[in-house]
Formats: structure tokens, C-alpha cells, sequence
């Protein structure tokens, strides 16, 4: 069934479940079912119409459920927008969308962050949305006695996308703005509910773990699982996230809006192995290249990008998704994530992947956060630059980051230079801003 489909569904056989939770607000499927009906309506008056964009910005609130649900109710395609994003941008993207046709079978245009380029919007499928929510049913065992803790943007695929399985099982979404209140979020878990889930990046995961970390390990018996993904997460925040809920499931997932959800990984085995994102999931095929290029099929993938033929084509080819991933299978058949293509910087003919630098790092006690760059050399030409953030109170030891990293790396991985700033730049969703710092360099 569609998310709208089960929705109904639900506000049928459980009308008096909880089916979603913001703050002092909650509605239950019937109440959820009725409030899209009614917005179905409204926005039908204003003349949104089916197979036609309709362009919003995305609320953190269960408004937002009912309006994305509207609109796919009366036929027409959702295109979320990031809460804050400027009346230009916004506007520029109702345009865009307003002179195309779409095929009948779009249902959602999500448009990517531009961390490596121009913002390009995603069309996805009503197979796509319905193909990755059983993805995750699946692979990381949805149920309906599950709360989930939503606090990334729903504009975004990673939190957009765990709305979908959690309320087509029967499920209850809580949705936060984001973690600026770590209060907020423990509090959570003071609703009458047995089971509890989220999805962070490894950054808030990190952020959790250096302020909260007992009372996260208090919750052991709370937490069925948590999912990461979006950036790399490091074999030391693996360790310390496995010792604070061993019983938990702890996933290491492959997504992306040109994807869906395609991979996941446990490492909670006791392995904690650095950039492995595990199997293909149900609706998925994942292949790697002999030259370490991914490619993404199956059921889960776009259908192209919006007035972009030329990205298109490049990108999507015989339903295959060639993307930037790197990486490669083990003896064991699991796949492992090596970085990304522009990203890996050149020095002196080796390549390396800045991640692999920022997670062994990462595990150093004076640094919070951090990311690697290019740097020039005046006589040697491209080198690596780390950017740290320290920990309170913690002054820049550049020979001590420099020993730590070397004990875990080849040497020409060790950076040439260190600075010590007060934020690294991320995007919204919590992804390194990468493209940032390239164009300030």
C-alpha cells in the first residue's frame, strides 16, 4: 500500500492509535486521516491540481504530515523545501517545476543539498517511495509498537523517508527540530511507549555521546535500534555507541535521494567495521566496478532530475544509478564505502580519502570535530590541512594529533598542516559542507 493508503487503513482498524507526537501535540490515525482529507480539500480550492507540483516549505510538525499527504491524496507532487531557504531560491524552484510535465507515476521532487554542486531535483516514483519504506520494514525491522524519533529535516530524504515505514507498519513518528535541545529528545523516552528508534548522523550521534553519554547508556533497555548514515561514522563512535546499548541494533546505512535506502549494516557485531554498509537491502542491487565505482539498481531509484537531461544521462543509465560512492566487497560479500569521487585529494600521486583522515582524528581526546582539506605547499606542492575543532578547554597540540593519526595511518595520510577553528561547516542534514571549503580555497 502508498504511506496514504496505510494511513487510511490504520484510522480504520486503530483509529485511537497514536500515529504522531510533536511536542504537546498528538494525533491519532483517525485524527491524521481526517486532517488530510480536509487539507486535500483546501488545497484542491487553491487550485493545486494532480500530476502538478505543488511546491512548500517543509514545517518540523505534524503539519507537515498532513499537508505532504494532501497532496499526493488529491494526485499532485510533493516538493518539499527546507524550512529556511530564502523567497529566491524558493521561488526560482516553483518556476523551474512550474514549466515542466512529469509522467503520471512522480509523486515527490526532492531537491539535493549541494554539497558538490547545483542543487538538482530528484523525481521520485510512487514504486520508489513504497520500495524503500519496505526496504526498511524489512532490513531494519519496522514494527508497530515502535516510536521513532524524527529530528532531522523533513525535507530531506534521511527523515522524510522514515516517516513512510513507520506509519504504513501502524507505527508512531515524534518529530523534533533538530537537536539544539538535548533535553528535548531524552524526554521523549518518557512516553508510555515500549520501543524506541531513531536515525542521526554520526555528527549528532557524536554531540549525544560527549554530553548525554549515561544518560544515553540509561536507555539500554529503550532503544531497539538506531540507524546512521549520510557521512562516514568512525570504528572509535561505533565502539563507545555498541558499549552504551549493547543490546541495541546499531545501522550503518547506504542512501541518498538518487538511491533511496539500498544498503545497511549492523555494527553492532562486535567488529565495528569502518565504513562497511553490510548487504543490499530487499528492493535493491549493488555492484561494484572493478575500479571501485558503485552502482545502485532496483526498485528504489529516481526517475530522473528535473529539467536536466544532460545530468541525467550521465547519472542514470540502463536503470542503473552511477553515482560518486567508491568502495568494495570483502571475502565476505559485504560491501565497504571508500569515499567519494572529488573528494579524494592528491599528494605527491597518492590519493586519499579525507574521511579516512577526519575518522582517525576524530578519536583523538582534544578534537570535537574536524575535516580534512587540500592545502598548498610552497615547495611540495598539494598537502592535507586539518581543521579541528578542540574540545573545551583543549589548546592546539599539533604534534600530538599529527602522532595519533600516523599510529593509525600510512604516512602520506598524515596532514601537513593544522588549524584550529570554532565550527566546521556542515550542511542542514549534518553532511560535511565539503564544497565550502573548496571555494573558499
Amino acid at each position: 500500500m502508498t504511506l496514504e493508503q496505510s494511513i487510511y487503513h490504520h484510522s480504520v482498524t486503530t483509529p485511537g492509535k497514536t500515529a504522531a507526537v510533536c511536542g504537546n501535540e498528538s494525533v491519532t490515525y483517525s485524527q491524521l486521516w481526517d486532517g488530510i482529507i480536509r487539507k486535500a480539500e483546501e488545497l484542491k480550492s487553491e487550485g493545486v491540481l494532480p500530476n502538478r507540483p505543488y511546491v512548500f516549505r517543509a514545517s518540523q510538525d505534524i503539519d507537515f504530515v498532513v499537508t505532504y499527504c494532501a497532496v499526493h491524496h488529491i494526485g499532485a507532487i510533493a516538493v518539499p523545501m527546507e524550512q529556511k531557504v530564502t523567497d529566491e531560491y524558493f521561488n526560482a524552484i516553483s518556476a523551474e517545476v512550474a514549466a515542466c510535465e512529469f509522467s503520471e507515476d512522480i509523486v515527490d521532487i526532492l531537491y539535493t543539498t549541494g554539497t558538490t554542486g547545483k542543487s538538482k531535483g530528484v523525481m521520485l516514483s510512487e514504486t520508489a517511495l513504497v520500495s524503500c519504506a519496505d526496504n526498511f520494514i524489512t532490513d531494519l525491522q519496522f514494527s508497530s509498537d515502535l516510536l521513532f524519533i524524527i529530528s532531522g529535516p523533513l525535507s530531506h530524504i534521511a527523515s522524510l523517508f522514515k516517516m513512510h515505514p513507520v506509519l504504513t507498519v501502524g507505527g508512531t513518528i515524534c518529530i523534533l527540530d533538530g537537536l539544539k535541545d538535548i533535553n528535548a529528545f531524552f524526554d521523549v523516552f518518557d512516553l508510555p511507549f515500549r520501543k524506541f528508534a531513531t536515525f542521526m548522523v554520526p555528527a549528532s550521534l557524536r554531540l549525544i555521546m560527549q554530553f548525554s553519554y549515561d544518560r544515553l547508556c540509561s536507555l539500554a533497555d529503550k532503544i531497539d535500534f538506531i540507524e546512521t548514515g549520510a557521512a562516514p561514522i568512525t570504528q572509535h563512535d561505533m565502539e563507545m555507541l555498541a558499549k552504551a546499548l549493547p543490546a541495541s541494533r546499531l545501522y550503518n546505512t547506504l542512501g541518498g535521494t538518487e538511491i533511496g535506502a539500498v544498503c545497511t549494516y549492523n555494527f553492532n557485531d562486535g567488529r565495528y567495521m569502518e565504513g562497511c554498509i553490510g548487504r543490499p537491502m530487499k528492493n535493491s542491487t549493488v555492484e561494484v566496478t572493478p575500479e571501485g565505482n558503485i552502482i545502485v539498481s532496483g526498485l528504489t531509484i529516481m526517475s530522473g532530475y528535473v529539467a536536466d537531461e544532460e545530468n541525467t544521462a550521465r547519472v542514470l543509465k540502463d536503470g542503473k544509478i552511477y553515482g560518486a560512492d567508491l568502495g568494495y566487497v570483502d571475502d565476505e560479500g559485504l560491501i565497504h564505502l571508500k569515499g567519494r569521487q572529488g573528494d579524494v585529494i592528491n599528494v605527491g600521486g597518492f590519493k586519499v580519502d579525507p574521511s579516512e583522515v577526519e575518522n582517525a582524528a576524530a578519536s583523538h581526546p582534544d578534537i570535537k570535530d574536524c575535516i580534512c582539506i587540500a592545502a598548498t605547499h610552497p615547495v611540495i606542492g598539494t598537502v592535507l590541512k586539518l581543521l579541528v575543532v578542540l574540545a573545551d578547554n583543549r589548546e592546539l597540540d599539533k604534534r600530538s594529533i599529527a602522532v595519533h593519526i600516523k599510529s593509525k595511518l600510512e604516512p602520506h595520510k598524515v596532514p601537513t598542516y593544522y588549524e584550529a577553528v570554532d565550527t566546521i561547516q556542515r550542511t542542514y542534514n549534518g553532511k560535511l559542507d565539503r564544497k565550502f571549503y573548496k571555494i573558499q580555497g
